[in-house]
Formats: structure tokens, C-alpha cells, sequence
């Protein structure tokens, strides 16, 4: 897992979901709030919500849930954005 500060700070979010999406993880916009995304590990039906805005700290939370549910890593992410 990457420190904050090894994390890049300008990550597309349509990129991002993208890249989820080509590693197996199911996106919706429906049930979400807002503009928020749904990505759902279609192994253990558990998600993550993705938001708007990807800041640093929303960017590392969100890759510790990744990991959490799927195993993903994040340099599997970065090799794809």
C-alpha cells in the first residue's frame, strides 16, 4: 500500500472506474447517491463507492477497500491508468 504521498493527485475518476472495471469489479451509477459509483467485486458482492472527487485521502481509503474485498492491489491499478 502506497503512503499519501506516493499517491498521484490529479487521478481521473472515469479513468479510474475504467480501469476497475477492466480488473473484474461491476460498476453501477444506480443505487448510488448522486454522482457517486458503485463498484461491486462480483465474487463476495461486496462494494465500494467511488466518488466524485478522488482526492489523496478519499484515493487511499478507497484502495484499502479494494484490497480488502477483491485483493486488488494498487500497483495493478496504476499499471492500467
Amino acid at each position: 500500500m502506497p503512503s499519501l504521498s506516493e499517491l498521484p493527485s490529479d487521478v481521473n475518476r472515469e479513468r479510474f472506474v475504467r480501469v476497475l472495471q477492466s480488473l473484474g469489479f461491476q460498476i453501477s451509477k444506480k443505487g448510488g447517491s448522486g454522482s457517486h459509483y458503485k463498484a461491486t467485486w462480483p465474487q463476495t458482492r461486496k462494494m465500494v463507492i467511488v466518488q466524485y472527487k478522488l482526492r489523496k485521502d478519499v484515493l487511499y481509503e478507497l484502495l484499502k477497500e479494494i484490497k480488502k474485498i477483491s485483493g486488488v492491489e494498487w500497483e495493478q491499478i496504476k499499471e492500467r491508468l
